[in-house]
């Protein structure tokens, strides 16, 4: 094993990445029966964690999939896997999959799910996309009915991303019936007048950490918001616009399918709300 090799953590095991293997009867692998969360690292801490555990809480329970352990020991894996990879500023990734059976649709019983974890190093807060903007460009949503589940059912998104890297864009943002529902791995943002607006919860997208905290950061500094679905041809005539997952942050978005929003770059109120997205990262990481 290579001093540099990751460490990947798979059900109960601290493995070198050559070594971090899993079954071809696996669920996750076979239907893609399961979910996943990607957590930021700052100065080596885990930030949003408490979020990201309700979140990954809710979509075990919507699925009727069991936890891999409890929480807290969830939690203290991850630390430390952080440490063993020396990970200072990056991303966890985790997989929570039904475990191993026989391959039947219908759930099997009594069968342990199964959990990985990865890290990756990212520039998270020096993102250099954050000074000029990145494009993005709108595509048909196909994606499944509960899009509020992080599942690993990735197809429709994988597609969509595609397209985007095709058309020499950074992401694409999906649109069912006229309107804009989210990013391909991101949530999706206009300004209009001084308004952030974004789609409201539901079924049709998934619950993103980081609009959450976003909309907290909005009503803590008094920013109008409106919580509505907004179209296409009104996010090509917003003043500004802007996405934002975890491991982008807030990223302004100066171009949809190649037209410029406002002036073509990165807009002030998407810029303000990066600056106090990273400052809240910072104090929250630095009082661990």
């Amino acid at each position: 094993m290579s001093s540099q090799e990751r460490i990947v953590f798979l059900n109960g095991e601290y493995l070198p990445q050559s070594q971090a293997r899993v079954s071809v009867f696996d669920r996750g692998f076979l239907f893609g029966d399961g979910v996943y969360e990607v957590i930021p690292v700052i100065r080596g801490k885990l930030v949003d964690e408490d979020y990201s555990v309700e979140r990954l809480n809710r979509s075990l329970n919507e699925i009727d999939m069991a936890w891999p352990c409890e929480p807290e020991a969830y939690l203290e894996m991850l630390r430390t896997l952080i440490s063993r990879n020396e990970l200072v500023e990056g991303s966890v990734y985790v997989q929570v999959t039904r475990g191993v059976a026989e391959r039947d649709f219908a759930y099997p019983a009594d069968t342990p799910t199964s959990l990985m974890a990865y890290t990756a190093r990212r520039a998270l807060l020096d993102n250099p996309l954050a000074e000029k903007g990145v494009k993005v460009v709108t595509v048909p949503d196909l994606r499944w009915k509960r899009r509020d589940i992080k599942s690993l059912n990735l197809l429709a998104q994988c597609m969509a991303k595609q397209q985007a890297a095709s058309a020499g864009a950074f992401e694409a943002w999906m649109v069912e019936d006229g309107l804009i529902t989210e990013g391909a791995s991101s949530s999706a943002f206009i300004v209009k007048d001084g308004c952030i607006i974004t789609r409201a919860l539901s079924n049709t997208i998934l619950p993103g950490i980081r609009r959450r905290v976003i909309l907290e950061l909005i009503n803590q500094h008094g920013m109008a918001l409106e919580q509505r679905p907004f179209s296409v041809e009104e996010a090509l005539h917003a003043d500004e616009a802007f996405l934002s997952s975890a491991t982008t942050l807030v990223l302004p978005v100066t171009h949809v399918d190649g037209t410029a929003i406002g002036d073509g770059r990165p807009g002030e109120i998407a810029t303000r709300l990066r600056e106090l997205y990273v400052a809240s990262l910072l104090a929250e990481a630095d009082g661990k």
